[in-house]
């Protein structure tokens, strides 16, 4: 269960209100035990005051008593009755026993415990007790020191003696009387100061004994207890549990030793502070609850805004960005906070919605995108089990009226003909979104196959009325690919996967609209699963570089080679550059290829170089490849560390690959011919170049395509195609090179007619870059001589 938060010190309640309350606490404990300290040394100092006035008070008492002693005693040595005892003879009968009674009668009326009668010579003569003899050193002690009073010890009592001189009127005898130190002394003393006593006295070398006291039992055994031999030092005591401060009072100093040890209770002294403490303890906690509370109080309102706040937050980080932040704190900085969050969420949402628009709507036209179109699909798929249809629509030629019209006529192409498909779609409450480029799909739901057929064949009926463009008249035409769910699928990617293999193979085909069939996609998974290895083939040395000589046909020597690269796959064997060179092409992975080949080609010249011979490698580029406006520098960056010189490199490019982007692939080939590159048209008749572009493209050599020389043996229009090649290249000034020379008539035939190089499996098929050097060291030219056969054709072309 969770507490409060001002319980939880990680919140910023509990920090506050734990920080105000630790301060508070702090300063009330230290107020607290200052003023205790200082109560119990006021206590203390009070009570050490006491004491010295009790040990005032019991000197006072103790020579009052003296006085009072002395007053009886000289009451008693004036005493008519007790001289004229005194001055009989000692040696009558009943002298003595007068004197006694006398002394008794005194004793007795004064309360003194001991009353003796000694004569001039300090010879005790009567006492009112037995055993008074000691009293005599107490009355040498008296006449020697002429003190008015002396304590004297008897074995335990202790007594207060007096004397006093009788005269008759010459000096005859003293009288001396004694109080025992009793309770009375100690009484009166309590009764005048409030302080406890005990009178005390150690013989040499033994512990302390009290003689004489008023404290209680528990106490006085307590007291008994901790007496040792040493004499007590003025202190705090625990007697009986209760504690005690003490002063003691020496009385006596001779062979014995006799004091007063005056107690007053600490405890009983400090019981009025107690009280005030108590009140000043309840005062420290309604305090710190009146504290608390405020601090409660003040913590939430500073916490509750943040606290709101932070919801606001978390709501803007869930995409909440329309409901406003409470600005509701009286707190400045808080207040500000606020605002400063309600400006950051109207910015994110104005941003958001900016985001939104350019994340899932297609700028040109307004329509949703490939990513807003998935999440539609994705949306139907999932929350309805009704069948439906993806319609996928490719534009025909409109990359041509892009190069022809302008990208500016192109863009209002593709709006008119969002125009046109959204008419079209919107009785059927149809989904349509732009992909990309000219292509568009459509979402149709509730539809079968024949529902989804007729839709684009409405579509194509459309499309043949023309656009009208600025005076322009533009003929549509589109290829339509069909994908059904949930019979192709129920996946998103895969729906607009086969909706798009679909389309291609209606554009092939050009059959308007196609529904997908299974036979579409297993040539298309296979090349996928091949293109997937293929770009593992690299890292793992799986590529390989074969050799197709090309012979100088005039003088029958090898001049170089055209570099081809095999793929070596572990399981597949040797696999077909028509398998896996297509699919790269598409994918961009040709430029990789391309590299690897112009690397090796590169390396292989260097080779052929040390070994003697003085090659040409021929490596044909791509459409991707030419379109690459750093190429010269990849280029120079593969032969250069090889040391070869860029003229035994030849580039073949394809008339399509040319046609493509002239004016870039003009740049790119002006640029490596600067370089010293020699330059190749490869299939050349086979394309769609003028011979006024022709003219303008820095090439050294046409390469004619195999198909018209395999075909000129037996057809003559071949023949004066592949005639006119090479007369139209010489007048150019540019080399000419047959590729697909197969037999021996077929090189005599392009001998006579001037063909400058040749290449074919008459030649020699490709072979690993291995066994080139080798079998270049062994070529023998044939013998064409004898062949009547080429003249005879050559003959008929007049």
């Amino acid at each position: 269960m969770q507490g409060p938060a001002w319980l939880n010190p990680r919140r910023l309640e509990g920090r506050i209100v734990g920080l105000f309350l630790a301060l508070l606490l702090v300063v009330q404990l230290i107020s607290f035990g200052v003023i205790r300290a200082s109560i119990t040394h006021n206590a203390d100092e009070s009570l050490a005051a006491e004491l010295r006035t009790g040990e005032r008070v019991l000197r006072r008492l103790l020579e009052q008593r003296a006085g009072k002693l002395r007053d009886a005693a000289e009451l008693l040595a004036k005493d008519y009755g007790f001289r004229t005892t005194i001055g009989l003879s000692l040696a009558e009968q009943g002298t003595v026993e007068t004197i006694k009674d006398a002394l008794v009668n005194q004793g007795e009326r004064i309360g003194a415990s001991v009353v003796a009668y000694f004569d001039d010579q300090l010879h005790l003569v009567a006492a009112t007790r037995d055993g008074a003899e000691p009293f005599g050193s107490a009355l040498k002690q008296l006449v020697q020191s002429k003190d008015g009073s002396v304590l004297a010890v008897q074995g335990d009592h202790v007594y207060q003696v007096v004397a006093v001189q009788v005269r008759t009127p010459a000096p005859v005898g003293w009288v001396l009387m004694g109080f025992a130190l009793d309770h009375e002394v100690l009484d009166d003393l309590k009764e005048l100061s409030e302080l406890d006593s005990v009178a005390l006295l150690r013989s040499p070398g033994q512990r302390w004994q009290g003689i004489v006291g008023n404290l209680g039992p528990e106490a006085a055994d307590a007291l008994k207890a901790r007496l040792t031999a040493d004499e007590p030092d003025a202190g705090v005591l625990e007697l009986a549990g209760e504690r005690m401060r003490t002063r003691f009072v020496p009385l006596l100093e001779e062979d014995k030793h006799l004091g007063v040890l005056l107690l007053r209770s600490l405890d009983e002294a400090l019981a009025p502070y107690r009280q005030l403490q108590l009140i000043l303890l309840g005062l420290t906690v309604l305090g710190v609850a009146v504290f608390a509370l405020l601090s409660v109080l003040l913590a939430r309102g500073i916490s509750n805004p943040i606290t709101a706040l932070s919801g606001a937050a978390r709501r803007l980080e869930g995409g909440d960005y329309d409901t406003p932040v409470p600005a509701t704190s009286r707190l400045d900085e808080v207040h500000e906070l606020a605002l400063a969050l309600e400006s950051m969420r109207e910015g994110i949402r104005r941003r958001d919605a900016l985001v939104n628009n350019l994340a899932y709507v297609d700028q040109l036209t307004l329509l949703p995108n490939r990513a807003r179109f998935a999440e539609f699909l994705q949306h139907h798929l999932i929350h309805s089990d009704t069948p439906g249809a993806v319609l996928m629509l490719d534009l025909d030629r409109f990359k041509h009226v892009n190069d022809v019209l302008g990208h500016e006529i192109g863009d209002r192409l593709l709006q008119s003909v969002a125009d046109r498909l959204q008419a079209l779609c919107a009785p059927a409450h149809s989904v349509l979104a732009r992909l990309s480029g000219d292509e568009f799909a459509i979402l149709l739901a509730h539809t079968d196959a024949r529902l989804a057929s007729e839709a684009a064949l409405a579509i194509l009926k459309d499309f043949e009325n023309p656009l009208h463009i600025d005076n322009e008249t533009i003929d549509l035409g589109a290829g339509i690919g069909i994908a059904l769910f949930p019979e192709h699928g129920h996946d998103v990617n895969l729906l607009l996967g086969r909706a798009e293999l679909a389309m291609y193979a209606a554009k092939t085909r050009q059959c308007g609209s196609l529904i997908y069939h299974a036979q579409l996609d297993a040539g298309s998974q296979e090349s996928l699963s091949l293109l997937s290895e293929l770009r593992r083939a690299v890292e793992n040395e799986e590529l390989r570089l074969f050799l197709q000589p090309k012979i100088d046909l005039q003088q029958g020597r090898v001049i170089g080679a055209e570099a081809l690269v095999r793929w070596q796959h572990p399981t597949r064997g040797l696999v077909p550059p028509m398998q896996f060179i297509p699919f790269a092409e598409q994918t961009g992975f040709i430029r990789m290829l391309s590299a690897w080949v112009l690397s090796g080609a590169a390396k292989f010249a260097r080779e052929a170089l040390d070994a003697g011979l003085q090659l040409r490698l021929s490596v044909n580029l791509s459409t991707r490849d030419l379109m690459d406006q750093d190429l010269p520098a990849k280029i120079e960056a593969l032969i250069t560390p090889r040391n070869v010189s860029a003229s035994s490199i030849c580039l073949e490019i394809t008339e399509s690959a040319i046609m493509d982007d002239p004016e870039r692939a003009l740049s790119t080939l002006e640029h490596l011919h600067a370089m010293g590159f020699k330059l190749s048209i490869d299939d050349f008749g086979t394309g769609y170049s003028s011979l006024a572009y022709l003219k303008r493209l820095p090439v050294d050599e046409l390469k004619i395509d195999k198909s018209f020389v395999m075909a000129m043996e037996r057809d003559l229009d071949d023949a004066r195609i592949v005639r006119s090649t090479i007369e139209l290249a010489h007048n150019l000034g540019l080399t000419v090179v047959a590729e697909g020379l197969e037999t021996a008539k077929a090189w005599a035939m392009l001998s006579r007619l001037g063909c400058d190089e040749g290449q074919g499996y008459f030649i020699c098929k490709p072979m690993p870059q291995e066994q080139f050097i080798a079998w270049a060291n062994a070529w023998e030219p044939p013998d064409t001589a004898t062949l009547t056969a080429a003249e005879s054709v050559i003959a008929k072309l007049g």
